[in-house]
């Protein structure tokens, strides 16, 4: 039985798809390499980093952050020569800026939009009031029920 909890909790960890073969021996690069990682997003999956993805384009990004580390890259440049390489669709959170304005102000957008029309349709004065029936359309209903 605890073997099965051991197996369910392994499970429920995040997975990591980096393979042993791309980790570096140096440990601390190796740390530097996964931090800049989680910032950086799988082109293919593109809700995943780049970590967490199978995807053979991650591969190629995990290989390619670790080369430009070992190259003597900082932090900064090494995540900047991706962002130069593939542009800002490369980082899970994109900066402000001109280029990626309207994903930051577009759900502000359609939020007021919204609010707008719902403000707008609750203002609405109600339709005219509804009429009496006349007797002759009274004596009709009547018949039908």
């Amino acid at each position: 039985m605890r073997w099965l909890a051991l197996a369910l909790a392994l499970i429920a960890l995040p997975a990591l798809a980096v393979q042993p073969d791309e980790m570096l021996k140096d440990p601390k690069l190796e740390a530097r390499a996964r931090e800049i990682s989680k910032d950086l997003r799988c082109l293919v999956c593109q809700n995943q980093s780049i970590d967490d993805s199978d995807a053979d384009l991650a591969r190629d990004l995990r290989v390619l952050l670790r080369q430009r580390l070992v190259a003597g890259d900082s932090d900064r440049q090494a995540k900047q020569f991706l962002v130069e390489r593939y542009g800002d669709y490369v980082l899970l959170r994109p900066p402000f800026n001109a280029e990626t304005l309207v994903l930051w102000l577009g759900p502000l957008a359609f939020l007021l939009i919204g609010g707008f029309a719902a403000f707008s349709l609750y203002r609405r004065k109600p339709a005219s009031e509804v009429k009496a029936l006349t007797p002759e359309e009274q004596a009709k209903l009547e018949r039908f029920l």
